[in-house]
């Protein structure tokens, strides 16, 4: 089977209420380890990539990598998605390669630091909607900036920083203002491993980042059909960063957002999960404990090979947690043509 939209995808979850997995790929063996967890737990799936990511794979091997990824699992219902596009053009470069779904990320200039104003971020958001649209693809927006930088992109806005967060009144306006299919909301995730900056006043110890889940509450309740977005949603777990750390890594004080509370999003619209760093995180601590425990390895399978099982496991524990495991099989796949006629006819429910 072809990659099939994201839309189909994310309403197939809000029929069902659970979330979907997003998982950030640059290699062939992230592709893998995604694939063999998807089909191994009957999960549909998304893939993305950023533009760092692109440019480091160059876009024909992904491209290439992903048709193999269909092929040899037909079985399994897979997005392509651009994480993070920063320009109209960027978002027609995406779609010309073959992505069912784009991102444009309004909420930042087309340098990816800057913050847009409202009317800028939805007028660039609503161009990709009307380019995309007609060809079938799904289209991600974001309202709010996150924390943290990946990839270059981010406003290097602070983890606990409250002034740029999504405000639920002016989701409304911005969903019916755009027509897009999914909304990123900015609630107090960020990009990569160091999401808190809080402590226990008594202890001293690193607590989890204070999100604004009342902010998802409000959004679900004004626009009960609204596929939400969760960025930044690694939960960091603290077995791998330990075995990072124990052979030779220096990695202190990192926290990522706990499970419990993507699981209460799910319960409230939100329908991706954007997860990246976790498995960076299991490939690293694979690959340095194979290359101290073996100093005498030289063959990059010997090293590559236990990253990809070590990211395996991390993406079977999220498509359970996030209850996507087990609904591969629910529908039958959609092509970009079959969502093209949908947006035609004006039959696709608003989100």
């Amino acid at each position: 089977m072809p990659l099939v939209p994201m839309r189909q995808i994310l309403d197939e979850a809000a029929k069902g209420g659970y979330g979907v997995g997003a998982f950030n790929v640059n290699n062939m063996e992230q592709i893998q380890a995604i694939m063999e967890a998807a089909n191994e737990t009957k999960s549909p799936v998304i893939i993305q990539a950023s533009r760092g990511a692109l440019k480091y794979s160059r876009m024909i091997y992904l491209k290439k990598l992903m048709e193999a990824a269909v092929i040899e699992y037909p079985d399994v219902p897979v997005a392509l998605h651009l994480d993070h596009g920063n320009s109209v053009a960027t978002c027609k470069q995406a779609i010309e390669l073959g992505f069912t779904s784009v991102m444009m990320d309004g909420s930042l200039g087309e340098d990816g630091k800057t913050p847009n104003s409202y009317e800028q971020n939805v007028e660039v958001t609503r161009a990709v909607v009307e380019l995309a649209h007609p060809l079938g693809v799904t289209v991600e927006g974001e309202l709010g900036c996150l924390g943290g930088i990946e990839d270059g992109h981010g406003a290097g806005i602070a983890v606990d920083d409250t002034d740029h967060l999504t405000d639920p009144a002016q989701a409304e306006d911005f969903v019916a203002q755009t027509g897009l299919d999914a909304l990123a909301v900015a609630i107090g995730t960020s990009h990569g491993a160091y999401k808190s900056l809080r402590k226990d006043p008594k202890t001293g110890e690193m607590l989890p980042p204070a999100l604004a889940m009342d902010r998802i509450h409000d959004i679900h309740e004004r626009m009960p059909n609204c596929h939400m977005v969760m960025h930044g949603s690694s939960s960091v777990p603290r077995e791998l960063v330990d075995i990072i750390n124990q052979y030779g890594g220096k990695m202190p004080n990192t926290y990522g957002i706990p499970i419990e509370q993507i699981q209460d999003g799910l319960k409230h619209g939100v329908r991706k999960i954007n997860v990246d760093t976790d498995s960076r995180l299991a490939m690293t601590g694979a690959v340095r404990k194979v290359l101290v425990e073996h100093p005498d390895k030289f063959d990059p399978r010997d090293w590559l090979g236990p990253a990809r099982e070590a990211s395996k496991q991390v993406y079977i524990k999220r498509m359970v947690a996030f209850g996507q495991a087990g609904h591969a099989g629910d529908y039958k796949q959609m092509s970009l043509d079959d969502m093209k006629k949908l947006y035609k006819n004006g039959s696709m429910a608003k989100v």
